[in-house]
């Protein structure tokens, strides 16, 4: 498989203003060394709990935020350090669909001018009739009548405008799109509808998704690998299949086992981790994980763990 996108070492450091509780110099070690590929026509998936740098390894990825350190690859060539200017012309191989449909359409435009704005932008129609047409065939792609192009984001249910946030990204005919939690913010009868549009748009179009997600459930139904994240760094990566039916790593373990199940004669007294997520201003040393598990030595709090290959996936433990 071709691989679309190369994430090497990446580092985002984001400084913290000094007060009471952090000293002058100190940062947020938001992403610290992660490395991963995303090859062609997959939905490469990124979960883990709140404040472990999904998104902003998502907007790393796209160069909405500045690296500290580290390069991104995409179709070939190093983008991590394109000036704006000339970052453009990667914008329209590129897109996203935000988390939360309500704050990321402009309530001040119609869904025409919405969809058609990244039209405008990149000069791809020659007319207005023509962006007319392109955002009339976009909309009923997604899912939504031609006939409701005139009106605007508050006349819309939650469903509806992450579907013109969808029409939106797939205007300039994207490689890759990276999806941001896009469907926890909708009710849970509108999830589906999304995820199966998401699906079918891929694989009609070839689209490559990074999706980003803390919901377990809609990552195994979605994706074909999975990258599990905890506090800057990648816990395990591997096929969906591998990781759901034998995780490898502690953290990996937990994680699923949180999963609430819908069956109550499939449900179990739940291990709880103990203590507290560590402060991603002052991580622990070694494997930053040591402190929760229940299973770590010595050695986890001295040396931190590098990701090596164990049964056909990569896993960062000492101890697997």
């Amino acid at each position: 498989m071709k691989t679309l996108v190369q994430m090497k070492n990446i580092v985002k450091e984001f400084p913290v203003s000094s007060n009471a509780f952090y000293k002058r110099g100190a940062v947020v070690h938001a992403v610290s060394g992660v490395s991963f590929n995303i090859f062609e026509g997959e939905t490469f998936a990124l979960v883990g709990e709140s404040g472990c740098g999904k998104s902003t390894l998502g907007r790393l990825m796209l160069n909405l935020i500045p690296l500290t350190s580290g390069e991104v690859i995409f179709d070939g060539e190093v983008i991590s350090r394109l000036p704006p200017d000339s970052m453009g012309a990667k914008r329209e191989k590129m897109q996203i669909i935000f988390q939360d449909p309500y704050a990321s359409l402009n309530p001040r435009m119609n869904i025409r001018n919405i969809v058609a704005e990244p039209l405008e932008t990149h000069r791809v129609c020659k007319t207005n009739e023509e962006t007319d047409l392109r955002v009339r065939e976009l909309l009923l792609k997604v899912g939504l009548r031609p006939q409701l192009m005139s009106r605007f984001p508050h006349q819309f249910s939650g469903g509806q405008r992450q579907r013109v946030g969808i029409a939106r990204a797939l205007a300039l005919h994207p490689k890759l799109i990276v999806c941001d939690e896009p469907v926890s913010a909708l009710d849970v009868s509108i999830q589906s509808q999304i995820l199966n549009l998401l699906g079918d748009l891929q694989k009609e179009l070839g689209l490559t998704y990074l999706f980003i997600s803390h919901d377990l459930g809609v990552v195994r139904y979605l994706s074909d690998r999975v990258c599990v994240m905890f506090l800057g760094k990648v816990c395990e990566l591997g096929a969906t299949g591998d990781i759901y039916s034998n995780p490898l790593h502690p953290y990996t373990k937990f994680l699923l086992e949180a999963v609430p199940k819908p069956d109550p004669t499939k449900r179990k007294e739940k291990e709880v981790l103990p203590g507290e997520v560590p402060s991603p201003v002052n991580p622990p040393p070694g494997c930053r994980f040591n402190t929760r598990c229940p299973y770590a030595k010595e050695r986890c709090s001295q040396e931190e763990p590098e990701m090596r290959e164990v049964s056909g996936r990569e896993v960062a433990c000492h101890f697997v």
